[in-house]
């Protein structure tokens, strides 16, 4: 698959997942959204983290503030994303209450705050429109985030939090830079695939 066709079919299943996010509706995401939550924060990898790099939702996409707050109490570090002028991410501090702005995509990132060193973060949250069992995602299309993982270090763990629909029985269309992630969470179940990299992924996953 050339990078035409792998766009074109990245851009269909987006479609697809975006619009059965869609059709929920607020109430239903909103009803399904604790426990998403609750199994997040039950993770070993979660209780063990000093310094966690989430984001601030938007869309349909499970709400995060919420689980931002309750990390804060736990005495957790947090990191948001915020872009750069050259279009790389960089995980900036903050705390409940911090200022933020709007990007031009309608996600909120913090105005101010101190850079942190990506090698501090002990796990990253990372955002995706739809994933499969082996721990492939689509996301936006910007690429932010597979630019930004390769300066983490590899043992700190990417987990994703999404309704179960979000995840799909088909191997997702993936290219040599696309990064997956090692756990993804839902309302229904907590699928881990392991670390590693794409070469890793048939090493078996375990929903429960």
């Amino acid at each position: 698959m050339n990078s035409g066709e792998l766009k074109k079919a990245k851009r269909r299943v987006r479609r697809a997942v975006l619009a059965a996010r869609e059709a929920l509706g607020e109430a239903e995401r909103l009803a399904r959204t604790p426990a998403i939550h609750d199994r997040f924060l039950e993770l070993p990898e979660v209780a063990q983290a000093t310094t966690a790099m989430a984001y601030w939702s938007f869309g349909t996409e499970v709400p995060t503030p919420p689980l931002l707050e309750r990390l804060h109490a736990r005495g957790v570090r947090i990191a948001l994303p915020r872009i750069r002028s050259a279009g790389e991410l960089e995980a900036i501090a903050y705390e409940p209450g911090d200022a933020m702005r709007e990007t031009s995509f309608g996600a909120l990132e913090p105005s101010g705050g101190r850079v942190l060193d990506p090698l501090t973060l002990d796990m990253v949250v990372t955002p995706g429109v739809a994933f499969d069992g082996s721990g492939r995602r689509i996301g936006y299309g910007g690429g932010f985030y597979d630019r930004f993982l390769p300066r983490v270090r590899p043992a700190a763990p990417r987990i994703a939090i999404a309704f179960d629909l979000q995840l799909v029985s088909e191997d997702l269309p993936a290219g040599a830079f696309d990064l997956p992630i090692g756990i993804l969470v839902t309302e229904a179940r907590v699928l881990r695939v392991g670390p590693g990299d794409l070469g890793d992924l048939n090493r078996g996953s375990a929903l429960r």
